[in-house]
């Protein structure tokens, strides 16, 4: 009987243990992603894509719980919170760390030029990606690379009709980042200011004008109801990418191929949210052009002026920045390989269908 006994109690110890183990395996491979965003594509299908994707190819063995902005820190903090440990991923835009590196203007995207298919073929094929991964965790020290595609913006809405550089200047202008500067440059009155007080703000002629998104983005946010015009093309932020972190010492607990995976999981989600994206702007658009809404199309010699502009920036970051220099050599060289991409391309306007 009391042999039974201690095989019994042996047993139940070594279930116990093999559960505690298990258990604890389970804890390091169940993850709580942080992100800024309160609700909408950014949150519901493009952090949630990049879930589903890791735990459909690590076969369920690591899984994601993404969580709305605010609720594991602050959330124009999401860095320090996975950094810290707090949550182990994040689905974040660079550009909300600009305060601290100028280079992340560059790799978020900024009024440089590059579409959304450029920005994929310069973050795959033209060193990108790489230099981005290098970045994030030289000066920040989190795993981060591209997950997301970021669609071209409107350039305004606003209520004042602008279409040239005389137009822009003395605009009272909600913005942000590296373009709240050159739009100073410019000539505008610049304000920074939460994307929750951009309607009332514009409503109430606090602001002449705003930038915030793509037509997708912009169409549940009633900025068309209270501002006449809308301007394009959005010069200011023609593409870029959202990014996914994780924290550097769950990734050391990785093996390789775990880390490929996350890496192939977050490729999988930038080209889903390009298609779903692109697509959503279509629709989202022919809607603004059906509206009440005046659309403006801005001069091209107010373009070229911002691209003028946008240099001379680039240029004086680059003299004290090491990052900056480096990633703007790469992309100014990815733009010279791409000149001769148009004069092969077909590009068709109504008049040549």
């Amino acid at each position: 009987m009391k042999s039974m006994y201690k095989l019994a109690s042996a047993a139940l110890l070594t279930a116990a243990i093999s559960s505690s183990i298990t258990t604890a395996q389970a804890e390091e491979k169940s993850w709580r992603m942080a992100t800024p965003w309160s609700g909408g594509p950014w949150l519901e299908r493009d952090a949630q894509d990049f879930a589903d994707h890791v735990k459909e190819l690590s076969d369920g063995e690591i899984s994601i719980q993404v969580f709305p902005g605010g609720t594991l820190g602050s959330a124009l903090k999401v860095t320090e919170t996975v950094e810290s440990g707090v949550a182990q991923v994040s689905h974040n835009y660079l550009a909300y760390d600009y305060g601290k590196d100028p280079t992340a203007a560059l790799l978020a995207g900024h009024s440089s030029g590059l579409t959304p298919e450029e920005f994929m073929l310069w973050m795959y094929q033209g060193g990108g990606a790489d230099l981005y991964e290098q970045f994030r965790m030289e000066e920040f020290g989190v795993v981060a690379f591209p997950c997301s595609i970021l669609g071209t913006e409107i350039f305004l809405h606003s209520n004042k009709k602008v279409q040239t550089l005389e137009d822009f200047k003395g605009l009272r202008l909600r913005t942000s980042g590296a373009w709240a500067e050159i739009a100073s440059r410019l000539g505008a009155s610049t304000v920074v200011m939460a994307g929750s007080d951009i309607y009332t703000a514009l409503e109430r002629g606090v602001i002449d004008a705003a930038e915030w998104g793509s037509p997708e983005m912009n169409k549940p946010t009633g900025f068309q109801n209270v501002a006449q015009y809308v301007i394009v093309p959005g010069v200011h932020q023609s593409g870029g990418v959202l990014e996914c972190q994780v924290n550097k010492d769950v990734w050391s607990k990785l093996d390789d191929q775990e880390k490929t995976l996350i890496r192939d999981s977050a490729k999988l989600a930038l080209f889903d949210s390009w298609l779903a994206a692109t697509y959503a702007d279509l629709e989202a658009y022919r809607e603004l052009e059906n509206g009440p809404n005046e659309i403006v199309r801005l001069d091209p010699a107010f373009i070229e002026k911002i691209y003028e502009e946008t240099a001379a920036w680039e240029d004086e970051k680059a003299k004290d920045n090491e990052w900056f220099a480096k990633v703007l050599e790469s992309q100014r060289q990815f733009k010279k390989d791409m000149e001769s991409w148009p004069q092969y391309r077909l590009n068709i306007g109504k008049s040549e269908r």
